[in-house]
């Protein structure tokens, strides 16, 4: 489980498909990050839960298979390009942000950007298939950030502000109009209109 407050950026040294898998190398910037990792350790790169199959003193190594490469903008990843890093939380550790699997859903495209008195708004459009899970001030994992959605949400479109510390932690501040953003949807949210949805649908017509 993760948290979805991010710990540190990464820098990709190496991404090489081979078979439809990728093996990916992430450098973290410092060797006191990787603290007691171990091989099978869980880490989230951009929100997607990822399993350490090879480490030294400051580096991290995944296999990520085509299923994953299919759902996620790990696919597009490139050397030196940078990823948002969190370890797996442990049994004790404040939950700042809101408890995420690492399993994403779906990715979303930015829109728009617009600065806003040091602050940033982001525009983003997510798929039908799960724009009925997306509320005004509910809570979504954004490449693993926890964030409040805005009040604006329309036809798929919502909107994130973002103050200037996770703007600086984060890969977020980098990606331009465009870019796509992994998604995953919080869990109680999904389980709350799901099963509106499944009563509504099975009571009977008065």
């Amino acid at each position: 489980m993760f948290t979805g407050i991010v710990q540190t950026k990464g820098r990709v040294t190496s991404a090489v498909v081979s078979n439809n898998v990728m093996r990916l190398v992430v450098e973290w910037p410092t060797a006191s990050m990787l603290g007691g990792i171990a091989l099978g350790a869980s880490v989230a790169v951009n929100g997607t839960c990822l399993t350490v199959v090879a480490f030294d003193d400051n580096s991290t190594s995944f296999d990520v298979i085509d299923e994953t490469l299919r759902l996620t903008n790990l696919a597009t990843l490139e050397r030196d390009h940078l990823v948002n890093l969190e370890r797996a939380a442990k049994f004790g550790d404040e939950i700042g942000g809101h408890l995420l699997s690492g399993h994403i859903h779906c990715q979303a495209e930015l829109l728009k950007r617009e600065e806003q008195a040091g602050n940033l708004l982001l525009e983003l459009s997510i798929p039908p298939s799960h724009q009925r899970y997306v509320l005004s001030k509910g809570y979504i994992a954004v490449d693993g950030i926890s964030l409040t959605i805005g009040e604006h949400v329309t036809d798929g479109r919502f909107t994130l502000h973002l103050i200037p510390e996770t703007r600086a932690i984060t890969t977020i501040n980098l990606k331009p109009v465009g870019a796509k953003f992994n998604i995953e949807i919080d869990s109680q949210t999904q389980a709350v209109v799901d099963t509106v949805e499944r009563v509504l649908a099975n009571q009977s017509p008065a």
